[in-house]
């Protein structure tokens, strides 16, 4: 039987001021907002959550206009791909509307937003990157990372691939092999 999700919603960070008015100002312009990657990943892991990026349902336009509205500075730092930085309260969040790859040649990639979590999931790096967690706390794993976490420190999987064929990561001094 598979061990069950933890809960997210007693860390300091998730419960910080800052974060919370900005998922509630994403929630209050028709979208949702969700801790993304890293912070996920490092919480889970036991190690320090010093960077939140957060995956969001509503297009770069929308998360512009409702920010500003806040009052939180706006920044279109990563635009072509979705993403804004945003400040609230001197904090400083990179928020990313959700995509899918339309093209891709493993490194850069022509995306196209969507609304769907479990589609922008299966594009990131690595499955254990590709968790989200909601304002409550709660974890979303659309690719098994939580599976991964106990294996961090000796491989790392990749959430997804274009072809059938995944690609494993070993330690440093393991060559990568096909699985």
């Amino acid at each position: 039987m598979a061990k069950p999700l933890p809960f997210l919603g007693k860390e300091p960070w998730i419960q910080a001021d800052e974060l919370q008015s900005l998922l509630r100002v994403l929630a209050s312009a028709g979208g949702e907002g969700r801790v993304a990657g890293g912070a996920v990943r490092n919480a889970l892991l036991g190690e320090p959550v010093t960077e939140i990026d957060i995956a969001t349902t509503l297009p770069p336009d929308q998360v512009a206009r409702a920010c500003k509205a806040a009052k939180f500075a706006v920044h279109p730092t990563g635009i072509d791909h979705g993403t804004l930085t945003i400040v609230v309260h001197g904090t400083t969040f990179e928020v990313t509307t959700l995509r899918k790859d339309v093209t891709t040649d493993g490194r850069r990639a022509t995306v196209k937003f969507t609304d769907d979590w479990s589609e922008d999931a299966h594009r990131r790096d690595f499955t254990i990157n590709a968790m989200y967690a909601d304002a409550a706390g709660k974890i979303y794993d659309y690719t098994s990372g939580w599976r991964d976490i106990p294996t961090v420190s000796r491989k790392t999987t990749c959430a997804s691939s274009a072809s059938s064929a995944f690609m494993r990561v070993t330690e440093k001094d393991h060559p990568i092999q096909q699985v």
